[in-house]
């Protein structure tokens, strides 16, 4: 939308009198805009909303995980109280984004909370290597639910508010689509639901064009320090070899900042991002500078 007047806020950003809307100041800053992100109790996920606080954004959270689970660290209250540590205001919101009633909730609160909905993050993910003999039906079920379903309902639920803001942007967290037998054949019930986010992604970037919402996938090329990682991928050893959750955060960052009218309907690759915005010293993401890097699944070597 095209502001007709503004004036400044607080925050330092620029305030469109006839619609509440913020538009991004210089240098490529969130202050000041509100992030609706699916999951995000730690990983990826958390280091991008983490980004966004230090800017001085607004993060709502929706997010299954109340109480602290043995096998991943963080919930939905610890990854707020690091939000706002960082230097944001955060909504956490409990609940599941299966739940159609949850996600209008949500959206609703983020609203009322914060006048609008300038960014959705697609975080939330399941994630099953399984073949296909061996998957089952609860599970393939658990991973098109969440991964697609939830990818397209959240962004359905947000779609009239980002309509309203000045520089709206759907980022979804999933891969290039690779056709290989390489990666078709590796596990194929956790292939095509995440990419069923991906052909999500291109739909509402295709679909929204004209109005200037964009829609963009980033995924990393390496693997990322995770829980995941180190529950499902090699422990320890993978962890090593992997990098820290903050290069995907930086690539969110730099993308979140960009005109949606220039950047749409790609699939990102984080590092191929960052290089071209003249990144060239990568070792500070390494978790250990030392080992070998593994490339992350779904992107060719």
């Amino acid at each position: 939308m095209t502001a007709t007047s503004s004036s400044s806020n607080s925050s330092g950003t620029t305030a469109d009198a006839a619609s509440g809307a913020t538009v991004p100041p210089a240098g490529g800053s969130l202050a000041g805009k509100t992030l609706l992100m699916s999951g995000g109790s730690r990983g990826i996920g958390l280091a991008i909303a983490v980004r966004a606080a230090q800017d001085g954004a607004n993060v709502v959270l929706l997010a299954k995980t109340d109480t602290p689970d043995p096998r991943l660290a963080g919930t939905i209250h610890t990854a707020a109280a690091a939000i706002e540590a960082a230097g944001g205001q955060v909504l956490a919101v409990v609940g599941d984004v299966r739940d159609d009633d949850t996600i209008a909730s949500a959206v609703a609160q983020t609203v009322e909370r914060f006048g609008g909905i300038d960014i959705v993050v697609n975080n939330a993910s399941v994630i099953s290597l399984d073949g296909t003999l061996t998957v089952s039906p609860k599970r393939y079920d658990l991973m098109q639910d969440v991964n697609v379903r939830g990818t397209f309902m959240l962004s359905k639920a947000a779609l009239p508010h980002l309509l309203e803001a000045l520089n709206p942007h759907i980022l979804s967290l999933c891969p290039p689509l690779n056709m290989s037998q390489k990666w078709l054949g590796a596990n194929p019930a956790y292939t095509l639901a995440k990419y069923g986010m991906t052909l999500t992604a291109m739909g509402f970037a295709a679909e929204f064009a004209e109005q200037g919402v964009a829609s963009n996938t980033l995924w990393p090329r390496t693997t990322i320090a995770t829980a995941a990682v180190a529950n499902l991928l090699g422990g320890e050893v993978m962890i090593r070899r992997s990098r820290h959750a903050t290069i995907m955060a930086d690539a969110a960052h730099a993308i979140l900042t960009t005109d949606s009218r220039e950047l749409t309907g790609q699939n990102i690759l984080d590092e191929e991002l960052l290089r071209s915005r003249g990144e060239t010293d990568f070792s500070h993401y390494a978790v250990d500078p030392a080992a070998e890097l593994m490339i992350d699944l779904y992107v060719d070597p």
